[in-house]
Parts: structure tokens; sequence; C-alpha cells
């Protein structure tokens, strides 16, 4: 029998668990619970607990659940209980057992986020989803495996919530799952944030105010209220950084968050304004200083000092930043920070600035009241500058320092003034250190590695199954190609002497002369005497002759840019039946012969290969560019082609239209040698690459670039035609490609 003057003996009876560390904290645990829930809410509380207890987890589980769900129901509901127990258990019932723990240690913050429990029940459904959906089995052998990406997105799930609202939590979850639901690891990495296009998708679904939509209104202010045109640079705030980055200004622009929240009653365009007001004001009072002889606390009071000075003076031609400031500017109390633990350097110092923006502070320190005092005195006699805010600063450390401020552990908490810059403009160095890299006009070193290529570049690639594309799917490495021995071109071209000679009498025909000839002309620059010898016989002879005696001349000048992007594919390395030769080596003859050939036209012309070994590695190589001749180091650089890996063709041939886009010639051709279909080996949709090379030649064409597809694969009519339409030869004796492929391209431009 229960004591019914002891309740929580009562309690303790219906909670059918008897783990031993249960007795140490089930009071606390009852006491919080009678303050929060009904008598029918500690029921459902006890009853989930109780389910929790016998999932067979392990104490861990009941403790939290013990712990937080108080507070959840007390805010969301009583019908949370019920709601998260029942979760608990269906995740039990599936070989996700190890993800109970972090969904319920994430439970407080995402009530916390969320508010509702409408949308809590939305979020639980998008968690039981993910697991079902990514909950595999091995075939033959009718066992499960638990879902790799849920415990992985439950660790992230306090900074998801952050940035997303539940239906950018959907979506991006969706994508992971049908981008990587057969891919263990790559699942991982996915849900934990680790991959780019992980990434790309969170910016995506980001919810306040994006800077995307506000650009152009936030130029318009900087113009019209601080006569300045200035390039806003877009900086992300959605990763847990050691140094969360805070706005500035370099030769680049000025650097601000790409996505501001409301805050503090102030709407996220207005948190723009503040900020871009704070930088214009520093932009248009502030001067520099020398910064090697001031200690970082001195440079911490300096910059604050600044900063008021500025705000002051801009509150002088805009009052009505005040209440915006005022709102966003942090408010600790007096006496938050504790001397004795840590050090209150970052706490006296925004005490100061609070009080110098706020005249209603009631802080009541005495060093605190005077500097404030110093502050507006010198700011009574006009704009004051940068060094009287540098001597200020200077006092305020001499007076206020203490032992203390050496303290490893450092108060932060209501220190940041998050609409104000970093003040990296305010400083020059001349020493080298380690404040270096903060100090504008100074370029760090390059590493070798550096200079042996490019960072990456990320392109989209298409999804014909959604009909959307994968933001920043692909990572293309860009480097120049090796080169090798120049001699191997020359002896190619000498064995195709005769060929080149029969080559070289169309070329004489097709280049240019400068100025062409316009006969039959009423008015010209000179006489055509040939029609008017006949005009005079025809008049002689009693007919009507024909005034059109005269000549004219025009510019006759070929204005094409050409791209020939070659497939450096694995497959190139097989020999045809019938050949003698790879498809590597009759290709570099084919190009040499090219290259030959466009050089005696004049043509702008630029030749690069491609291979990929996932989306992850797509290398890229320049084997000659648009300003180098036709010389040794191209010809050693095509001697050298090595055929290796797969062949991912849509973000090549972004990448190739990237610079002949940039070609200023009125005609742009792109012609892409490859042998077979694109591919690759992280794909198992033969269709998807497809779809994706011509979606990016969809993309070629809008910029005005013709593409040109020559295919040494007999059976390509099955695929090229759906990339390339009509625009595509299939040269089906590969060993004639060296003949073909500069007949091709004078075919094309001639």
């Amino acid at each position: 029998m229960a004591n019914s003057d002891d309740p929580l003996i009562s309690y303790r009876e219906r909670l059918t668990c008897n783990f031993p560390q249960l007795g140490q904290v089930f009071p606390d645990c009852m006491a919080e619970a009678a303050q929060r829930l009904t008598p029918p809410g500690i029921e459902a509380y006890l009853a989930g607990a109780s389910l929790v207890c016998m999932i067979g987890r392990g104490f861990e589980p009941v403790l939290v659940y013990l712990e937080e769900m108080p507070r959840v129901a007390a805010q969301l509901g009583e019908g949370s209980l019920e709601l998260v127990s029942q979760t608990v258990w269906k995740m039990s019932r599936t070989p996700n057992g190890k993800a109970i723990l972090p969904f319920l240690q994430t439970i407080a913050e995402a009530a916390r986020r969320l508010g509702s429990l409408e949308l809590l029940e939305r979020y639980i459904g998008l968690i039981l989803e993910l697991m079902t959906r990514t909950t595999g089995s091995i075939h033959g052998f009718h066992t499960t495996i638990p879902s790799p990406g849920l415990p992985e997105m439950l660790d992230q799930m306090p900074q998801l919530l952050r940035h997303l609202s539940v239906r950018g939590l959907g979506n991006w979850m969706d994508y992971g799952i049908r981008n990587y639901g057969k891919h263990p690891e790559r699942q991982k990495e996915y849900f934990s944030l680790q991959s780019a296009d992980s990434r790309a998708v969170l910016q995506r679904e980001r919810h306040g105010t994006l800077f995307a939509d506000q650009e152009r209104q936030l130029d318009l202010y900087l113009k019209a209220l601080w006569d300045l045109k200035e390039h806003l640079v877009p900086y992300s705030e959605g990763w847990d950084d050691p140094r969360k980055p805070q706005p500035y200004c370099d030769d680049l622009g000025i650097r601000i968050p790409d996505v501001y929240d409301d805050r503090n009653g102030v709407r996220g365009i207005d948190r723009y304004r503040a900020t871009l007001a704070h930088l214009a004001a520093h932009k248009r009072w502030s001067g520099h200083t020398v910064a090697d002889n001031f200690s970082p606390f001195q440079r911490l009071a300096i910059e604050l000092f600044e900063d008021s000075r500025v705000e002051q003076l801009a509150l002088r031609l805009y009052p009505g930043l005040h209440p915006l400031w005022l709102a966003l500017h942090p408010k600790p109390g007096e006496d938050d920070c504790d001397p004795a633990q840590e050090s209150c350097i970052r706490h006296r110092l925004i005490l100061l600035s609070r009080a110098i923006l706020d005249p209603g502070h009631g802080y009541r320190n005495p060093d605190i009241l005077e500097f404030v005092e110093r502050f507006r005195d010198l700011l009574a006699q006009g704009e004051a500058s940068t060094q009287g805010m540098v001597e200020l600063g200077l006092a305020f450390i001499a007076r206020t320092r203490r032992q203390q401020d050496q303290m490893a552990r450092v108060y932060f908490h209501d220190t940041e003034v998050d609409y104000r810059d970093d003040n990296r403009h305010l400083w020059r160095f001349i020493e080298e250190g380690d404040e270096e890299e903060t100090a504008p006009n100074r370029r760090p070193q390059r590493r070798a590695e550096e200079l042996q290529g490019l960072p990456p570049r990320h392109y989209p690639e298409w999804d014909y199954r959604s009909q959307t594309y994968r933001p920043d799917w692909v990572s293309l490495y860009e480097s120049l190609h090796p080169s090798g021995d120049a001699a191997i071109i020359d002896r190619l071209l000498a064995k195709h002497a005769a060929l080149a000679k029969r080559l070289k009498r169309i070329l004489d025909l097709l280049k240019p002369q400068h100025q062409v000839r316009v006969r039959y002309q009423e008015e010209g620059s000179e006489l055509d005497l040939d029609i008017a010898i006949r005009s005079l016989i025809d008049f002689r002879c009693g007919f009507t002759p024909d005034p059109r005696i005269n000549m004219s001349h025009r510019p006759d000048d070929r204005d094409i840019a050409v791209m020939l992007l070659l497939d450096l594919s694995e497959s190139l390395n097989e020999t045809p039946a019938g050949a003698s030769q790879t498809i590597l080596e009759l290709s570099q003859e084919a190009v040499a012969l090219l290259g030959w050939s466009v050089d005696r036209l004049g043509d702008e012309f630029a030749i690069a290969g491609f291979s990929s070994n996932t989306r992850h590695e797509v290398r890229y190589q320049h084997i000659k560019g648009y300003g180098e001749s036709w010389d040794d180091r191209v010809k050693g650089r095509l001697a050298a082609l090595e055929a290796r890996w797969s062949t991912r063709m849509g973000a090549a041939l972004r990448h190739a239209a990237h610079y002949l886009e940039a070609r200023p010639a009125e005609k742009k051709l792109l012609l892409i040698l490859t042998d077979g279909r694109p591919s690759d080996i992280d794909v198992e949709d033969e269709r998807l690459l497809i779809e994706d090379a011509r979606q990016a030649v969809r993309e070629i064409k809008q910029q005005g670039i013709y593409p040109y597809c020559i295919n040494l694969d007999a059976g390509a009519d099955d695929y090229v035609r759906d990339i390339f339409g009509k625009q595509y030869s299939v040269i089906d004796r590969v060993e004639r490609l060296p003949e073909r492929l500069p007949q091709l391209f004078l075919a094309l431009t001639g």
C-alpha cells in the first residue's frame, strides 16, 4: 500500500524503474515536476519515464527524460510528455537505439526554439521520417542496419534550429536523404554539416533577413545617407567557429553577415542599417594609428573610445540611429563579473561603452563616470580625433588595470556589440607579428603548394529527377598541365606532312586578307575596269550599259575564339579495333594538327583537358591559353598528356565556358573531343550525368557560345543527340581522327 502521507513514496511506486542511481535524483526531479505539472501531467510524466526505462538503454535516457520534460511540458503543454515517450518507444523498436539519448538531450532546446506543441509534433515527425527512410537492410541476411545520418543530425540539431524553420529543416533533411540515402559515409558527412553541399543547402534554407534580398536597398541607404558607394560583401555566421566573425572593412569593401534575425524588437533590415551606419561613420571620421607600441588591452580600450566617438558624431546627423544602437548594445550588470574568478577587462570596457551611449545607464563606478565625462568634454569641443581617443584609452587602462586582468579565464557574457566592426581599419603594423594578418594592404606570402594550382571552384549539378540544381555539388581543381618533350609533337606533324600540305591550301583560302573587294557598285573608291569596259561595249552596241562600274573594299577579319576541351578519361588508353595506336595517341596527333592549323589562321585558341574522380575531384588542366602562341611550351604539355579516371562532363563544360565567355570575339566555338558518355564512379544512374551535361549545354548556348561535340564512340548516337542536339559528329573510324578533326574545325569556322 502506498503511504498517502508521503507523496514522494507514492510517486516512486508508480515509476516502474529500478536503477539504483534513481534514488539520488528522483526527489529533486519530482519537486520540479510538482511545481510545473498538474496531477494528470504528473501521471503522464511518470508513465513516460517508466516507458523510457523499459526500453533497456540504461539509466542515462531515464535521467534526461526526468530532468528535461517538466520544463518542456510547462512550455508546450503536457501533451508533449506522451509524445516524447512514445517517440522514444518507436525508436527503441528499430536498430536506432543509440539515437535515443541525443534525441532526448536536444528536446529541451527544440521545444524552446519551436515554441508550440504543433511544431514539436512536426519536428518529431521529421526525425522519424529520417529514421525510416535511411534505416537499411542487408539483403540475403535479413539484417537491418541503423540510420547513419540520424545520430549525426541530432548532434547538430541545436545549430540547425538556430538557423532553420521546421520547414527549412525538412527541406534540408530531404535533400540529404535523396542524394545520400544509399551512401552511409557521405550521409554522415552531410548530416554532420561537414560537406560543402550540406552547408550550401543550409544557407539556402536559413530564415531571417537575407542580405541577398536587401542588397539594393542597403546600397541606396549608404549612397543616400552617407554618400558612400562601397561594395558590400556578405559572409556567413552560420558555423560554430572558434572566433565569431564580426563586420569589417577591407580592400574589397564592407563585409557584413549574409543574414540577420530580428533581435530585441529590432528588425533584421534595421540591424543591417545599424551596422552600416557604424561602419560608414568610421569611414568618414576615423584615422589610422600604428599598433605596434600598444598592448592588446590598450588596443581594446582605444577601439572602444573610437567606436563611441564616431557614433556620437553620427547621432548629430541622424538622431534616429540612437534607439537602434541602444536596443542592440548589451547592457551588462555592474556587478556581473567577479574579479576574483576571472578577468573583467572586457566587462569594464563594455560598461563604459554603454554609459557613453545611454545617459540613463545607472552605473555608479567612479572611474566609469569620470571617463564618460572626459569623453563628453572632448566631443563638446568639436569632432575630437582618433588620436584623442588613443590618449583616453591609454589613460583608462592605466587607471583601471588590475592584476586579475591577466587571468586566463576572461568574462565574455554580454560584452559583444555585434553591430560594430572589428576595427582592423584603425591599425597599421610595422613589425611582423601575429597581428599582421589583420592589417590592410598586406598580403601573406603564398605557400609553395598554392603556386601549383588554384583553390577548388564549386559548380552546381542538375538533378533531372527533382528538376533542380544541386548547389556547389562539384569541386573542380584547375592547374597547368605538366610539360614533356616538344620534339614528340614535331615528329607527329612531320608524320602528317602530306595532310598538312592539303590543309595549307584550304587555310590560305580562309586566312584573312584584311580587305575584300566588293564589285558592282554605282559609287565606290575606284573604277572596276572589267565592268567599265563591258559597259562601254554595251553602250557602243546600243544597249543600256550597267551603271555599277565601281568597286569598294571592306575589312575581312575572322573574329573567332575557340576552346578545345579534351576528355582525358581512362578509356583513352584503349586501342580501338583496326588501329595500331591508342585513342590518346591519335588524339595527340589530331590536336597537334589542329593547333598548327589554327595558329596559321590566327584565331584565338585555347586547349584544356579534363577528367574526374567523383564529384569531389574534377581535374581541369590548361594545355594552351589564349595568350600563348603555338610554341614548344604548348607542344611540351600536349606531348605529356595522360588519361585517367572518369568523364564528369557538365562541370568541365561550365568551366570552359567561363573562360570562353570572357573573350571579346564575335563568334565563340566550344569544341568537345570525347570517346564516350558522361560517367563517374560515384554515380549509379547513367542518365544523371547525361542530363547534367545536357543542361550545361543549354547554359552555354544562353551565353552566346556554340558548342560542338566530336565523339569517337561508334554507339554515341544513343546519347550524344540528347546532350548536343544536332551539334555533333561521330567518327566511327578513330584512326582517321588526325585527318577529320582539322577538317571539321575548318568546316565549322570557314
